[in-house]
């Protein structure tokens, strides 16, 4: 299982979100797939105000504040 995170360097809200994400990966096995969103313009343009982005096969788990619950429920289904 591969979980997207849309990020960018400098945004604090992504750091606290990788750290989140790490924490579950304790729980459930998982790898994280970091995308820096300025090197990509199309990227950067959808998810400029949203990120930081999880996303799973597609689908945007949880943007801007990231926590344990949303991402445990999301990987366990």
């Amino acid at each position: 299982m591969i979980v997207h995170f849309y990020t960018r360097p400098g945004c604090h809200l992504c750091e606290e979100a990788r750290l989140m994400l790490k924490l579950v990966q304790e729980d459930v096995s998982f790898d994280i797939k970091e995308i820096n969103i300025e090197q990509d313009d199309k990227l950067h343009e959808k998810y400029m105000l949203m990120i930081p982005v999880v996303e799973l096969d597609g689908d945007i788990i949880q943007y801007g504040q990231v926590d344990y619950a949303t991402i445990l429920e999301a990987l366990v289904k």
